[in-house]
């Protein structure tokens, strides 16, 4: 990953680490060979993410996303290809729903003085409940919500990107937290709504806590 970063495009000689002959002399394509396996790092994973379905996983992300991996590899003891990588992600972030199942039906208000009050419905434990909680903006009120239902969580970093351009253009979100224990666990959200999917993020860093720590 990083050797493609240093090579560029317009390159006089093929240098590349653990690839010593250029894919185009073959008739191929990097993305033709690449193949992740338990020896492979955060740095060829992030690029199948990257490559293949526009994640730009945070660098802290990329190192645990690859824990992830690795134990898949590891109980397989075979290479694993870019839609398997993706499967791992989608069960590990975007799929979460034990404890708390995301439902919407957002409603926040920012008052003249900056803070946001907002109410937001979720599923804990099989019972459908409407949370509310204030904050400098809809992620630190949905944390000061979840603190109300006792659920603590603490934000540690936070970025966002879109995946698509257009009509049908969808964001991510990516959050890192601290729970009681003090561990960091990342979530991640999907939605066409950016503020939805920070607080999907939220609630899969909530459950990632919840079975991990």
């Amino acid at each position: 990953n990083k050797g493609f970063k240093a090579l560029g495009e317009d390159y006089d000689q093929w240098q590349v680490p653990y690839l010593p002959i250029d894919p185009k002399h073959l008739g191929r394509t990097y993305e033709d060979v690449i193949r992740v396996n338990s020896q492979s790092g955060k740095g060829g994973v992030s690029y199948v993410m990257s490559t293949y379905h526009g994640l730009e996983l945070p660098r802290r992300l990329q190192i645990e996303f690859s824990r992830e991996i690795q134990k898949v590899t590891d109980v397989t003891g075979r290479e694993i290809e870019h839609h398997e990588i993706f499967e791992v992600f989608e069960r590990v972030y975007l799929q979460t729903s034990e404890p708390m199942r995301w439902i919407g039906n957002t409603n926040f208000t920012t008052s003249e003085d900056g803070i946001t009050s907002l109410a937001v419905e979720v599923n804990i434990d099989g019972e459908r409940r409407r949370i509310e909680g204030k904050g400098n903006g809809p992620v630190s009120a949905f944390v000061d919500a979840l603190k109300n239902i006792g659920v603590e969580l603490d934000v540690v970093d936070y970025s966002e990107h879109s995946v698509s351009a257009g009509s049908d253009a969808r964001a991510v979100a990516y959050v890192e937290t601290t729970g009681a224990s003090g561990s960091p666990r990342w979530g991640v959200g999907v939605d066409s709504d950016i503020v939805t999917a920070s607080l999907q993020a939220l609630v899969s860093a909530a459950n990632r806590h919840s079975t991990t720590d």
